[in-house]
């Protein structure tokens, strides 16, 4: 039997990775002492924090086919199984899932880092989305699609404006 999952769970995977996501950025913002990249990174920080509050009401707003178990797990090995991927694909924070920021990059290796990180993101959320039925939420899924590629046009304007 696949294993699938539901919109819920997945949210619950969003709203920790963009958690990580903010604390990389804000840990950037600490290391620099040059203020516009200072800025920079506490705003991208404040933008993985509103996309957090985002996938929380999203997920609150969940109809209960969209929070049901779609397969039978006694065990929750499926959501053991969600964050084990969303830890080796969906990297968002981390310079890549073993490695940490070292506050030793230069601001546009650091954008490079979260525009990377960010393109990793999408295709794990794209590769969830075939995961989740229709009936369990597939359409909200493809919202927090829609916010990661928000996050790629900023850091992409944003890696354009350094050159």
């Amino acid at each position: 039997m696949p294993i699938t999952f539901n919109a819920d769970e997945v949210f619950e995977i969003a709203e920790e990775m963009e958690a990580n996501a903010e604390e990389f950025y804000k840990e950037a913002a600490e290391k620099t002492s040059d203020e516009p990249t200072k800025k920079l990174f506490l705003n991208l920080a404040a933008m993985e924090n509103g996309h957090q509050k985002i996938f929380k009401d999203l997920r609150a707003q969940l109809g209960a086919g969209e929070k049901e178990q779609t397969t039978y797990d006694p065990d929750n090995q499926a959501v053991l199984y969600l964050q084990e991927m969303a830890y080796a694909r969906g990297y968002e924070g981390r310079i890549s899932p073993m490695k940490e920021f070292t506050g030793n990059e230069s601001i546009k290796e650091i954008i490079e880092i979260a525009l990377n990180s960010e393109k990793e993101a999408v295709v794990f959320y794209y590769g969830l989305r075939s995961m989740v039925s229709a009936k369990a939420g597939r359409d909200k899924v493809e919202l927090i699609i829609n916010e990661e590629l928000s996050h790629i046009t900023t850091l992409l304007r944003n890696l354009r404006s350094l050159n």
